[in-house]
C-alpha cells in the first residue's frame, strides 16, 4: 500500500487521535463506553500512518490520557509502577508491526486476513510485554510466581488480545469495503469500457 498523502494522513492521525481520547478515557461514563482502542490504534497508526513522529506523538498523548485520568478524574493509579514504562515497546511492537506489513498491505481480502493475523501476533506479544512487566516488575504481587502468572495472564490476555483485534479487523473490513467501492466506480467510469 502506498503511503496516505499528506493531507490524508494528517487527517487519520487526528481521527485516531480523537479515538483513543474517546475510548481511553472514560468521560462520558458507562453507558457510552466503548473499550479501549489505544492498542488497535498503534497497530493501524503502523500500518496506515508510519511516521515515527506520530508513534511518538501517540505515545505522548496516551501518557498524558492516563495522567489526566489520575490527577483530575480519580482514576486510580494502581497500574503507574515501573513497569509503566514497559508500554513504550509494548507499543512498540504494535505500530513496527503493522509498518511491517504496511508495503505489503493490499486491497485483496488475503491481504486482510493476513494483516488481522499479524495484529493477533503483535496484540499478543504486547500483552506479554505489559502485563508480565506490570506483574514482574510492577511491586503489586507478593511472591510472584510463574503458576500465579499464568492464570493472570489467561484471565486478561484474551480480552485484551480480542478488543484489539476486533478493532482492526473492523477498520480493516471498512477498508476493503471503500477499496472495493472505489475499484467498481474507478471500472464503471474507465473509457475502455
Amino acid at each position: 500500500m502506498k503511503s496516505l498523502p499528506r493531507n490524508a494522513n494528517l487527517g487519520l492521525f487526528a481521527a485516531f487521535a480523537a479515538l483513543m481520547v474517546a475510548t481511553r478515557f472514560h468521560h462520558f461514563g458507562d453507558v457510552l463506553h466503548l473499550p479501549d482502542a489505544s492498542m488497535s490504534l498503534f497497530f493501524l497508526g503502523g500500518l496506515y500512518l508510519r511516521r515515527h513522529w506520530q508513534f511518538a506523538a501517540f505515545v505522548v498523548l496516551a501518557v498524558a490520557i492516563d495522567r489526566i485520568a489520575i490527577e483530575r478524574a480519580g482514576v486510580s493509579d494502581f497500574c503507574v509502577t515501573p513497569a509503566y514504562s514497559f508500554l513504550l515497546p509494548a507499543y512498540g511492537v504494535l505500530w513496527y508491526g503493522g509498518r511491517l506489513y504496511a508495503d505489503r498491505m493490499g486491497t485483496h481480502w488475503r491481504s486482510i486476513i493476513t494483516a488481522c493475523g499479524l495484529a493477533f501476533v503483535a496484540a499478543t506479544v504486547s500483552f506479554a510485554i505489559s502485563n508480565g512487566a506490570f506483574y514482574w516488575l510492577g511491586g503489586r504481587y507478593e511472591d510472584p510466581n510463574v503458576a500465579q502468572y499464568l492464570a493472570r495472564a489467561w484471565q486478561w490476555g484474551p480480552l485484551f488480545v480480542r478488543t484489539t483485534i476486533a478493532y482492526v479487523f473492523v477498520a480493516l473490513a471498512v477498508h476493503w469495503i471503500a477499496a472495493s467501492a472505489l475499484s467498481i466506480r474507478a471500472d464503471r467510469s474507465s473509457p475502455n469500457r
